[in-house]
């Protein structure tokens, strides 16, 4: 494959068993770019190896004053500095071709697994080891999958020649090929220890991105407490120990061009003296000798790619390792699609808790605990944390569904959505039903206030929707992100769309409208909110209270203050000890559900007036 045909149509099934196996498998998968690039390496090489035949030849020639072998020579130099030129140019092509093709594989493969996984994605792996192995490793990879091709050329090349050297001159060539298998086998015992200090500083650069990530992602949070400078400090000290491991490991790689410099000029000293030695008892020619010694010097720039090799695969091996790490994450349960692809209608429902959400009604579901609602929240969009009976869609098994059929027909915003850089237009522009408008989700989202700020802070910008947004909506507050992100969701109009949290970061009256929008934009489609706001809870049409991981409690959010003390306490935040008495007051000595009750018209009396 050519650079301008990326991306593949199939990245492949990779072999995840672990990091050898998994760049064995990337070479057999760009096996036809391999054998391009051997064969432009053997081109280059045996051009440049067949120079000093030629020096050699001419040499011997002007000894012998010998015209014809003197323009033979000539000739023969002529060609190969052409087939030097044309391998050498061809080679850095397909090189760097495959080491493209093979980064782009990886970073398909990778990216189709995070869009497999969703967000239990960065919940078994760090955001920053996710990032680390998407840029860093993958260029890593790239490079010894492109440096494989060239390395078995220079060894075939390196074989090649000191046959023909023992067979063109015994004496000398037996010297030289003895001495070049020792030289390229020398810095074997080296490369334990120099891939042991590559890892250490690859597992601590690890860190400290990891590091830098959470402190970038939580650098508002981290100003507001007068935290910021103990995690610059942090990292800090976090970016010295990746500079020390990589001075440590510069060191011995360094030791290991060092011994490759040094042991070919001993072999090239050894040549030359026994080379005179022989010549002077007149077993060799000086036409000889220089081609043996012109040889032993041309050799050592196919030597070279064995260090390189060696440090291509010592970095490649545990990039490809948690390259590896990360592809062969599954997800809890199957959905390779053993249905139609056919989007289901009907009630959602989990055998697992019992919890019944009614098709086209609005239904908020209570949890005392929110991570537990998180955890359930995916589980209904097919999301699951962990091996378990399937939810159902119409009586349909959620993992028995394509993928994407069940990521379009079930749509689950968590309560920490994000928002990706661009204009307000780009942002919801995603997968939609197209009967409802933009528009109409960003009023039911009550955006007018986020939309003024977006034209505010986007000079040029006449229509608010060409607004941009920066990295992660950075620049708004986080209710405002998160009414976005809810008018995101809307605009998608799924058959099923729950809803994490929509307004934990919403004032009260703001957080009523965006209820009452919500419930008539959505009108006769199932919606499901996880939530514990009453303003949200009395506009559902019916409310599901879990106690622990079951269904306690079914019916209107009035109906449940009344008479079940637990769904009261964890609405009104009351302590177990407070939530006993059936008829615990307030400090007017009104019945507490009848002054919870009392304190929800309030509110529905501030939204009309205002």
């Amino acid at each position: 494959m050519q650079i301008q045909d990326l991306p593949f149509p199939d990245p492949g099934a990779p072999d995840t068993r672990s990091g050898p196996r998994f760049l064995w498998w990337l070479f057999r998968r760009q096996l036809s770019g391999q054998l391009t690039s051997l064969a432009w390496g053997l081109l280059h090489f045996a051009s440049v190896a067949s120079l000093p035949f030629g020096v050699g030849t001419a040499v011997q020639a002007a000894v012998d004053r010998s015209g014809g072998r003197l323009a033979l020579a000539g000739g023969l130099l002529a060609l190969a500095c052409a087939g030097n030129a044309v391998g050498d140019t061809f080679l850095h092509r397909a090189a760097v071709t495959n080491w493209i093709t093979a980064a782009a594989r990886v970073q398909q493969l990778l990216a189709r697994k995070a869009a497999t996984l969703g967000s239990a994605l960065t919940r078994r792996v760090a955001a920053g080891e996710v990032v680390a192995v998407s840029t860093g490793d993958v260029e890593k990879i790239g490079w010894f999958v492109e440096a494989l091709s060239r390395f078995t050329a220079a060894a075939v090349t390196i074989v090649l020649v000191c046959a023909a050297l023992v067979v063109y001159q015994p004496a000398l060539g037996v010297v030289v090929a003895v001495g070049l298998p020792v030289l390229a086998l020398a810095v074997l015992p080296l490369l334990p220890r120099a891939t042991r200090r590559a890892d250490v500083q690859r597992e601590k650069a690890g860190r400290a991105t990891e590091l830098a990530s959470d402190t970038v992602a939580g650098l508002r949070v981290l100003r507001g407490i007068g935290g910021e400078e103990l995690f610059l400090d942090r990292y800090r000290r976090a970016s010295q120990e990746v500079r020390h491991a990589a001075v440590r490991s510069a060191r011995m790689w360094s030791l290991i061009a060092a011994i490759q410099v040094l042991l070919p000029g001993l072999l090239l000293i050894t040549v030359v003296w026994y080379g005179v030695h022989l010549a002077r008892e007149g077993r060799i020619t000086v036409g000889e000798l220089v081609t043996v010694y012109s040889s032993v010097m041309v050799l050592t720039y196919p030597l070279r790619h064995f260090e390189e090799i060696a440090m291509a695969y010592s970095f490649s091996r545990p990039s490809a390792k948690r390259a590896a790490g990360v592809l062969s994450l599954e997800r809890a349960t199957d959905a390779a699609g053993s249905r139609a692809a056919e989007p289901p209608t009907g009630d959602l429902y989990d055998p697992r808790t019992g919890l019944l959400a009614p098709a086209g009604r609005f239904t908020a579901v209570v949890c005392g605990d929110p991570d537990a609602a998180g955890r359930l929240a995916e589980r209904l969009g097919g999301h699951a944390a962990e091996q378990g009976t399937s939810v159902l869609l119409g009586g349909v098994p959620l993992d028995e569904l394509p993928l994407d059929c069940a990521r379009g027909a079930v749509l689950v915003q968590d309560k920490d959505p994000v928002l990706l850089s661009g204009t307000l237009r780009e942002l919801l522009d995603v997968p939609a039903s197209g009967a409802v408008a933009p528009r109409d989700a960003l009023d039911a989202a009550q955006c007018a206030d986020v939309l003024a700020a977006l034209a505010q802070g986007s000079l040029g910008a006449g229509d608010p929707m060409d607004a941009r947004i920066t990295e992660r909506g950075r620049s708004l507050s986080g209710g405002q992100r998160q009414r976005l992100a809810l008018a995101r969701s809307l605009v998608t109009d799924p058959e099923v769309l729950v809803l994490d949290e929509p307004t934990s970061a919403v004032d009260s009256h703001t957080e009523a409208r965006v209820a009452q929008g919500v419930r008539e934009l959505r009108a006769g489609r199932t919606t499901v909110v996880f939530t514990s706001s009453p303003l949200l809870l009395d506009r559902a049409d019916r409310v599901v209270f879990l106690h622990g991981d079951t269904v306690a409690a079914v019916g209107g959010h009035r109906e449940l203050v009344r008479t079940d003390p637990r769904y009261r306490a964890v609405v009104t935040r009351e302590t177990e000890d407070e939530a006993a008495p059936a008829e615990v007051t307030d400090g007017d000595g009104v019945p507490r559900e009848d002054a919870v009750l009392h304190r929800l018209e309030e509110l529905e009396e501030i939204e009309e007036t205002a």
